[in-house]
């Protein structure tokens, strides 16, 4: 990955960190995009194995403005941007009945659009640049089945399913952009575990329903992503990758059954 110009989203936390960690060990630049400017500082004084081999952005993708001054900054500065992983995400457990409007459209602007923004953004790039690319989208195994409290977030990335099947469809075709997706059951030491699953009882029915009986690992996920953006993964394009240790076979997704409201 020396090469390599990779933007992630939401890299200052989680999966998206363990990513940028992946990525910089392999000799990729990073370009770490994330809200909390005191995280990305840390990020980046933890992870960069060389001078300025990070660069970070504090943004916020549902501002398109930031997104494209980011973009030009990188191509001045630091070189063409190669890959991109839409990483951020905003989740919080709620009765569909109870969601307030602000929550729904909380969720679906950093979900959604956000992906969107920095998507067009950095394709429209590729494309004026007739420079083929490839992008990651982290979605989650209920954007297939649906889950219980999260029908927010279950919207935001079946959207994002629907995205990256069409692109990769028209920019495969006409461009050579490849997009595929991963979706991620619990993994350990993410937002999504610690919003999603709340208490000693709703942890261990998770991880009942887990044939492997154990939650993932980011740097599994990161591997994944890695190997979707290589050569080696060039004829992958259009799919999305589970990697949920099998929970969501036979079972409605990440979140099952009264698992998601048990305290």
């Amino acid at each position: 990955m020396k090469e390599e110009v990779i933007i992630v989203t939401g890299g200052s936390s989680g999966m998206g960190k363990a990513m940028v960690k992946h990525f910089a060990d392999a000799g990729a630049r990073v370009i770490v995009c994330a809200r909390n400017e005191e995280r990305l500082t840390q990020t980046k004084q933890e992870l960069e194995t060389f001078p300025e081999q990070i660069t970070t952005f504090a943004l916020d993708i549902r501002n398109r403005g930031d997104i494209e001054a980011m973009v030009n900054d990188v191509y001045e500065t630091v070189g063409p941007i190669t890959a991109v992983v839409n990483n951020a995400a905003g989740n919080f457990l709620c009765p569909s009945e109870d969601l307030s409007e602000n929550g729904w459209h909380s969720v679906i602007d950093i979900v959604l659009n956000g992906t969107w923004h920095m998507t067009q953004t950095v394709g429209k790039r590729w494309i004026q640049e007739k420079q083929a690319g490839a992008m990651v989208n982290i979605v989650a195994t209920y954007a297939d089945t649906g889950g219980p409290g999260v029908v927010h977030s279950a919207s935001a990335k079946a959207g994002v399913l629907a995205m990256t099947k069409t692109l990769a469809v028209e920019w495969g075709a006409t461009y050579g952009i490849r997009v595929n997706a991963i979706a991620p059951g619990p993994i350990e030491d993410t937002g999504g575990v610690d919003k999603l699953i709340q208490s000693e009882k709703a942890h261990q029915m998770a991880l009942k329903s887990i044939p492997m009986k154990r939650f993932g690992k980011g740097e599994e996920v990161a591997k994944l992503a890695h190997y979707l953006l290589s050569p080696e993964g060039s004829y992958i394009n259009g799919t999305c990758i589970t990697i949920d240790g099998g929970q969501s076979i036979g079972q409605s997704g990440f979140l099952t059954g009264a698992a998601a409201f048990q305290r």
